[in-house]
């Protein structure tokens, strides 16, 4: 395996712990207010914090604002990477079957099975009646289909389908993306200002019309009105530049992007607090149009910033092999998948404890990995469970390693379970 695709590997490690703590701050963030609306009351609140705690830490307030600025965006991006040597390999109507498989099945599976079973504790924080036939009469009454974090499957699902459109109908399309991506290595300056640019007609728009933060209200498929298009441009953009071969161009080990990393850095914190401060002029009340277009296209700054900052990081640190992150990253998308329902249910078990919120955040953590990881290890041990949720077959050759790795996990969680 070349030192790019190990760096991108280990990133894909972290990404998915990330998410982890991510979801596991949730529930601790200072600015959402202690909810006082019913289960089946606008404007439904617990989608996004299914419980909030009285226990507040301003820390995880800081940290989950700038994950829910760049976060998704990455996983998009990296998604893309290689969508290209798939779709060479597979042409489109094998491609677009391995996709149905890969990411509509576990979504189906997920929506009807996973969310329910995550969401109850939502409604039981809310509602005197515990009972499970109450809930189940209300949550199948709202006007739409919660999706949880599962609502990224679809979306990803949609996007991997225009993919292999344009593979069938216009291969030299994306062949020229490849060739443009590979001159940004360099000088990733440019590509970044492209990417900026890029982004901020497909966001900007739909934020000035949508909000930044509405969600559908009615349907199956969950969706943030103002942030589909922004999430198909980290999506191409990963597609090219794995188009262009990832040891070559933006994503080389050795280029431009993980030499300077510390100017990404502070690209990063910059505008990341550039952009927390034109939106604070937003919360107020109606703002004038020029503040709102302003805080939007902080906000693709500070996407991208956050974008380029972990990829030259894990270019320039996170070359190296490790077994603990290669079994991390190789069940990376099945950890995705459940981990939801232990975040929401340790958040619901602890919310009548005394804990310190970074305790319990820590906790929530802690647990939701361990279980996560025990679950998905014990679903490759079912026919089901391995079509469902478990990693395929790696297309790296880091397949083999991070394989043993997660079977010699699980046969230590043996050897500990019996003793």
């Amino acid at each position: 395996m070349s030192r790019s695709s190990l760096a991108l590997d280990n990133l894909r490690a972290g990404v998915i712990l990330i998410v982890l703590a991510f979801h596991s701050a949730l529930a601790y963030v200072q600015w959402v207010p202690l909810r006082t609306s019913g289960f089946d009351d606008p404007p439904y609140g617990w989608r996004a914090f299914p419980i909030v705690d009285s226990h507040r830490w301003f820390g995880f307030d800081l940290f989950c604002a700038w994950q829910d600025v760049y976060l998704m965006s990455l996983m998009f991006l990296l998604s893309g990477l290689f969508v290209w040597p798939s779709l060479e390999r597979k042409q489109s109507l094998g491609f677009v079957r391995d996709r149905l498989s890969r990411l509509g099945i576990p979504y189906v599976f997920g929506v009807v099975v996973l969310i329910p079973v995550a969401i109850y504790p939502a409604y039981l924080a809310s509602t005197s009646d515990p009972s499970v036939s109450d809930y189940l009469q209300r949550y199948f009454a709202l006007p739409f289909l919660p999706n949880g974090q599962l609502w990224f499957l679809w979306q990803l699902l949609a996007l991997n389908f225009v993919a292999a459109l344009l593979h069938r109908i216009a291969p030299d399309a994306l062949r020229g993306l490849g060739r443009r991506s590979a001159a940004a290595g360099r000088r990733p300056s440019l590509y970044f200002a492209a990417l900026v640019a890029a982004s901020a007609v497909a966001y900007v728009p739909l934020a000035l019309v949508f909000t930044p933060w509405a969600w559908s209200d009615s349907g199956f498929l969950a969706v943030q009105w103002c942030r589909p298009l922004l999430y198909g441009v980290y999506f191409f953009a990963g597609m090219g530049i794995g188009t262009a071969g990832i040891d070559a161009g933006l994503v080389a080990a050795d280029g431009a992007l993980a030499r300077r990393w510390a100017l990404w850095l502070a690209v990063a914190i910059v505008s990341f607090v550039v952009w927390m401060g034109m939106t604070s002029l937003t919360m107020n009340g109606p703002a004038p149009i020029a503040i709102d277009i302003a805080a939007d296209f902080c906000f693709v700054v500070a996407c991208a910033g956050g974008c380029f900052f972990l990829i030259a990081a894990s270019l320039r640190f996170a070359a190296k092999r490790s077994s603990v992150l290669a079994s991390l990253s190789a069940n990376a998308y099945s950890l995705y998948l459940v981990h939801y329902d232990f975040v929401v249910w340790l958040h619901y078990a602890l919310l009548g404890s005394t804990l310190f919120a970074v305790i319990k955040g820590a906790i929530v953590f802690g647990a939701t990995l361990v279980l996560s990881w025990i679950t998905v290890l014990a679903a490759q041990r079912i026919p089901f469970g391995v079509r469902l949720i478990a990693a395929p077959p790696r297309e790296v050759p880091a397949a083999d390693s991070a394989a043993r790795s997660a079977a010699g996990f699980y046969a230590r969680l043996r050897q500990i379970v019996s003793l």
